[in-house]
């Protein structure tokens, strides 16, 4: 197949270091194996909502056929970013990548409408790069839960009536029950011996206040498997969801901060960076390459997202120990994109689960298919991402199941809705769970059982 050659940056729409590289674009042959694959190409079957057809339009706009309009911004702000495509891709088109930089380019333009610009930069860049800002926005909604002020107007329907987008936050809201995730607390938990390992936690920017629990039992878990583990203080928000929406010097900005912090120079590299957030986890694993034409951090980047695991991944690459305490239990497993697609992790949570004693695991027929929260998605994009989970949810309760698990915060407050939206019978468990809770849980009941 031969490729034309590229025109020069200043005959076509791209403007910045970012635009999409000609030979990724050219690997595509329009084969068409991404679009039983692609969810936006399920719910709306229009072809420009495929990956090949959102690759047709970067070849477009690169070699200078189309304009960038609105029509045109809308197929890219349609894509999950769920990289499903790159799984089925016989060509392996990195398409995530090619995405990402199709965005950035429509965020570094200002193709974004102005409203969307102002609360992106409100939100995105105003609170989510600020732990203690974020913990305040926690607070806020602890008091909205506990005072019953988020039950009574839930009851009362007029959040829908004044404003469907702010009523869909609110069905996605978590439950800030359990006192926040403080990083100060890994260091308070002592590995057992002999020390195999030493290893930074990543606490990010949303599971400290909605899934504080799953970092307790990470800890938990690798401690108790002989990994000593830290989580430094100065560590931020790790930078997905605006490189994912096209914000790349904000999230070049957190990836430097996040390197100094977890891998200064002054110390030794920790033997492992842990994740236990999916989507988090395949960014942080692409430092290397956010950071590449960076001459103070290109290889500091790269060294750093050399040393980056998933928590599931790590767990079995060093072997834990069986657990032993009976969970009579009946769960199914919700592959996280990011984890399973970008990250190719697919087995490890398997066997986590598959390690304790009286658990079942029912699979799903498409376990790997988007559940529709995909960051923001689910909140920008809400009614396609409603369709996406109406779908993910006819899966989950085919299979009987009594909890759904996956690796990912942004997947359990989807599932969360999803249950209960969906599950007329009551027969699941109302909240998700992330797979090393299940495993945790296991090793606590196995020790109170032989103290009994």
């Amino acid at each position: 197949m031969s490729i034309s050659p590229r025109p020069p940056a200043s005959e076509t729409v791209w403007l910045t270091e970012d635009r999409p590289d000609a030979g990724e674009l050219g690997l595509c042959v329009h084969c068409g194996f991404c679009l039983n694959a692609c969810p936006t190409y399920y719910d709306l079957g229009v072809e420009t909502d495929s990956p090949r057809g959102r690759i047709a339009l970067m070849r477009g706009l690169d070699d200078g056929r189309i304009e960038w309009s609105p029509r045109v911004q809308q197929h890219f702000d349609q894509c999950l970013q769920c990289r499903a495509c790159e799984t089925a891709c016989p060509s392996k088109v990195p398409y995530g990548r090619l995405m990402e930089a199709t965005r950035a380019e429509a965020f570094a333009q200002d193709k974004w409408p102005r409203r969307q610009r102002i609360i992106w930069r409100l939100v995105m860049r105003g609170l989510f790069p600020y732990p203690g800002r974020l913990r305040l926005a926690g607070y806020g909604l602890k008091l909205y839960q506990k005072t019953g002020m988020q039950a009574l107007i839930r009851r009362s329907g007029l959040l829908k009536r004044l404003s469907p987008k702010l009523a869909d936050i609110d069905a996605l809201s978590p439950n800030a029950d359990q006192p926040f995730y403080a990083n100060r607390e890994a260091a308070q938990v002592a590995a057992s011996h002999p020390v195999r390992s030493q290893a930074v936690l990543i606490t990010g920017c949303m599971m400290p206040l909605a899934y504080p629990e799953t970092h307790r039992a990470t800890v938990r878990v690798f401690t108790r498997n002989g990994v000593s583990v830290e989580a430094p203080e100065a560590q931020v928000c790790c930078g997905a969801l605006h490189a994912h929406g096209g914000d790349v010097e904000a999230a070049r900005d957190l990836a430097r901060r996040n390197i100094d912090a977890l891998t200064p120079e002054s110390a030794d590299p920790p033997d492992a960076i842990l994740i236990n957030a999916a989507g988090c986890g395949s960014h942080l694993k692409e430092y290397g390459h956010l950071l590449r034409n960076d001459p103070d951090y290109a290889a500091q980047a790269a060294a750093f997202a050399a040393r980056v695991r998933d928590v599931h991944e790590y767990l079995v690459e060093i072997g834990f120990e069986s657990p032993r305490g009976r969970i009579e239990r009946t769960v199914t497993y919700q592959d996280s994109c990011h984890l399973s697609h970008a990250q190719n992790v697919r087995s490890a949570p398997r066997d986590v689960l598959r390690s304790i004693p009286g658990l079942t695991l029912n699979e799903m027929r498409t376990p790997d298919r988007c559940c529709g929260s995909a960051g923001i998605y689910s909140v920008v994009q809400s009614d396609i991402s409603r369709r996406v989970l109406a779908e993910k949810m006819e899966d989950v309760l085919s299979t009987g199941a009594e909890q759904v698990c996956t690796a990912n915060p942004g997947c359990m407050l989807q599932l969360d809705a999803g249950i209960a939206r969906f599950d007329d019978s009551g027969r699941m468990m109302p909240r998700s769970t992330h797979a090393i809770e299940l495993l945790d849980e296991s090793y606590r009941l196995g020790d109170a059982a032989t103290t009994d």
